[in-house]
């Protein structure tokens, strides 16, 4: 094996370049998908039995097994999320009356999976470069992409140019998702097992693909602003409120919170910890209690006089 050790500078690699996250994020799942051609490249890699989630990050919580735990503070933020998550569902449920109440459920479905899917791509559970966390991560990248459509669609809902709940709000909503969903999945998918040289990184060791970059980065960043903006029209403008208004820019606030925190702490907490633990449980933590002020904004904008009824769409 040749002394390819060394990822690309992130200055050198360019825009689409996943250098820096997997380099210092500590347990960005999405670095799984470029194992395989590094390992064909003959990059030096580390025994994927026991290696930690991502690319040779400078610090990362070694795979379960042998007396570890994996990441074990990540995998319980995210049940204990899931199950708080599903008590919102049934909560949204519970407003029948409500704008939006179909699809804000939907959101929060969705986000559920991804921290089902967030557990195992990111829980050391699976030795790297395996078939099954090379399938899941994928997933979760497509799950990732089509949850923040989602999150602009309830936006665009919440305009009400489109009557709530009705086919022609609903099959946009669901269509654009299971587009979005595929096609990131499929991208995911060929940069993993490189079906076809067009998502290769070209050198391997600049992890870079533009299409993914932008489908897990650019796009997402891209929602949240715009679901912010027209979220604060619609209660400025329309409904002349401001304790709403609170609440978004709260979510936004905890969400930006912990995407901070994960890019940027990871390492830190990392070292600190003894690999026990990174920034990725807190992330989580932050990610589901913006998701929880986000619950409250909604339930203040819309009606409430179903609130003690239980019906099942």
């Amino acid at each position: 094996m040749s002394s390819n050790s060394t990822l690309a500078s992130t200055q050198n690699a360019g825009f689409g370049s996943f250098v820096y996250l997997c380099r210092d994020t500590a347990s960005y799942p999405f670095c799984n998908l470029f194992w395989r051609q590094l390992s064909k490249a003959n990059f030096t890699l580390p025994d994927p039995l026991r290696a930690p989630v991502g690319i040779t990050p400078r610090c990362g919580i070694p795979r379960a097994g042998g007396g570890r735990f994996g990441n074990i503070a990540n995998v319980t933020m995210c049940a204990v999320s899931i199950i708080f998550i599903v008590y919102l569902s049934q909560r949204i449920n519970r407003r029948r009356a409500a704008v939006g109440r179909i699809e804000i459920r939907a959101l929060f479905i969705m986000y559920a999976i991804t921290l089902l899917l967030e557990a195992l791509t990111s829980g050391g559970i699976f030795s790297q470069g395996s078939l099954p966390l090379l399938i899941l991560t994928a997933i979760h990248a497509g799950a990732v992409a089509a949850f923040f459509w989602a999150l602009l669609a309830n936006a665009l809902v919440a305009t009400q140019f489109v009557e709530d709940g009705t086919p022609s709000a609903l099959l946009p909503f669901y269509g654009f998702a299971v587009i979005i969903f595929l096609v990131t999945t499929y991208i995911a998918t060929d940069t993993a097992f490189s079906f076809t040289s067009l998502f290769k990184s070209t050198p391997p060791r600049d992890l870079r693909n533009i299409a993914l970059f932008i489908l897990l980065n650019i796009w997402p960043a891209a929602t949240v602003v715009l679901y912010t903006v027209i979220m604060s029209w619609i209660i400025v403008r329309i409904l002349g409120e401001k304790l709403p208004l609170l609440y978004y820019l709260g979510a936004l606030f905890l969400l930006v919170g912990g995407q901070f925190i994960f890019v940027f702490l990871g390492t830190p907490i990392c070292q600190g910890s003894n690999k026990f633990i990174d920034s990725s449980f807190l992330a989580t933590l932050l990610n589901t209690a913006s998701m929880g002020v986000l619950f409250l904004a909604w339930k203040s904008i819309t009606e409430s006089d179903w609130e003690d009824q239980v019906f099942i769409v």
